[in-house]
């Protein structure tokens, strides 16, 4: 079992910055994916970024340019830089760690994920 703990939401202004942390502890020896997800008022949970062990990245279109996903291995952390927000960045941000199977994948679904935290909420005022 891995456990993954957010951190670094709150609440900013349009065009300003967050940066999300997220730390996993437990069954960090495997090669985990990372990814960030968030569910906005009234919506579904949707894909954010995705970051393999070997640091390949991947965006949803609707923050790319903007978000910028990071690991540090050592720290067993993952982040999530983001910039230039938008009202319709406010969300419930969500953690979740995969099981690498292989070195080809990208992680973008949610039933990729075997670990989730708990979620950070990032409200964006106008």
């Amino acid at each position: 079992q891995a456990q993954l703990v957010e951190s670094g939401g709150g609440a900013v202004q349009a065009g300003g910055s967050l940066r999300l942390s997220c730390a996993a502890s437990g069954r960090t020896s495997s090669r985990l994916a990372m990814g960030w997800f968030r569910r906005g008022p009234g919506k579904g949970r949707e894909f954010v970024a995705t970051i393999t062990w070997r640091t390949r990245t991947f965006y949803d279109d609707s923050v790319k340019g903007r978000f910028t996903i990071s690991r540090d291995n050592a720290k067993n952390t993952v982040y999530l830089q983001m910039n230039s927000l938008d009202t319709e960045d406010t969300a419930v941000y969500y953690c979740a760690a995969a099981t690498e199977t292989s070195g080809f994948a990208l992680y973008t679904r949610e039933d990729q994920y075997d670990y989730w935290g708990q979620g950070t909420q990032v409200t964006v005022s106008s």
